[in-house]
């Protein structure tokens, strides 16, 4: 750690004592439970400590790395430098008002989908059973069962690296597949506001036990991973493409395409980031020979080569 991190970690440690880490290994914080140390890791516990921790580490001119719950991120083996902020504990806060319910961009996406039924509203039933914050749901557009946050998505909080919030509207994020202009933007989203239906409870409530059931039956939840690994091909299905050129269980190291759903590679026990990386390589090259088809990750993969 540098002197510069090093100044930064205990500038931090005064403003937010105990909830700021040093050498952090990321994989107690991914759920493909891999990832070299971060330098410094902070959890902020709203948005005034989050505009602290960036203004600090531009006091001391120290990279800045945004993660939500770090459910759809290959962290490598050698870890982040810098500063890594982690929200997905923070910025929780929920309102509503009418069909519009505002969540804290580190507010379980499950756990939304979950409250917007309480609240008698449709719309998020497909999210039920996809892990990670709706921060990071919104800025990868996640989405399955044929929905997507960009269906529901009014607005969003954002603050830049200097600590300034402004709101920008669901058209100024150009949702697309997979992804929105907040990546390429810099702007860290603080809070997401979902616009809604009012629905029979009833109903919302038999359609998301429908997706969780398939969910439960169909994916692999009894080991770490990062979620479906490959975006959809256009005309295709990752994980039938794989499936079909007989990868269900190949492995490298503690990597291994899951037996159960080719779409997603798990993590065996002791996976490195150098393990997933070249088992994505070697299926996206055999994939391309078999059918001609390119296949590109879903997962942010994220630190130092």
């Amino acid at each position: 750690m540098n002197n510069s991190v090093q100044d930064l970690a205990e500038n931090l440690q005064q403003k937010m004592p105990g909830r700021v880490y040093c050498a952090e290994p990321m994989k107690k914080h991914t759920s493909f439970k891999i990832g070299g140390p971060a330098d410094v890791l902070v959890q902020p516990q709203d948005e005034a400590e989050l505009a602290l921790a960036l203004a600090a580490a531009h006091e001391f001119n120290v990279p800045v790395t945004v993660l939500g719950n770090g459910s759809n991120v290959l962290v490598r083996d050698k870890g982040i430098r810098g500063l890594v902020i982690k929200l997905g504990n923070a910025l929780k806060a929920f309102r509503q008002d009418g069909c519009r319910l505002y969540f804290g961009s580190g507010y379980s996406l499950a756990l939304a989908s979950r409250k917007a039924w309480e609240c008698g509203l449709s719309g998020m039933e497909f999210a039920v059973g996809i892990p990670g914050s709706i921060g990071g749901a919104v800025y990868m557009n996640a989405g399955a069962y044929n929905g997507e946050m960009q269906g529901v998505v009014e607005s969003v909080r954002v603050m830049d690296m200097a600590g300034n919030e402004k709101q920008l509207s669901a058209e100024e994020l150009q949702f697309g597949y997979r992804k929105t202009s907040l990546q390429q933007s810099g702007y860290i989203i603080t809070e997401v506001c979902l616009k809604m239906q009012p629905g029979d409870k009833a109903a919302i409530k038999a359609m998301m036990d429908d997706f969780s059931s398939r969910r439960i039956s169909k994916q692999p939840l009894e080991l770490p991973s990062a979620g479906s690994m490959f975006k959809r091909p256009p005309g295709y299905f990752a994980g039938t493409l794989i499936e079909q050129a007989g990868l269900k269980g190949y492995t490298v190291g503690g990597a291994q395409v899951s037996e159960k759903h080719a779409g997603f590679v798990v993590n065996r026990g002791g996976a490195t980031a150098a393990d997933v990386l070249q088992l994505i390589g070697d299926v996206r090259r055999i994939i391309m020979e078999k059918a001609g088809v390119e296949l590109h990750p879903e997962v942010l993969v994220i630190g130092e080569e």
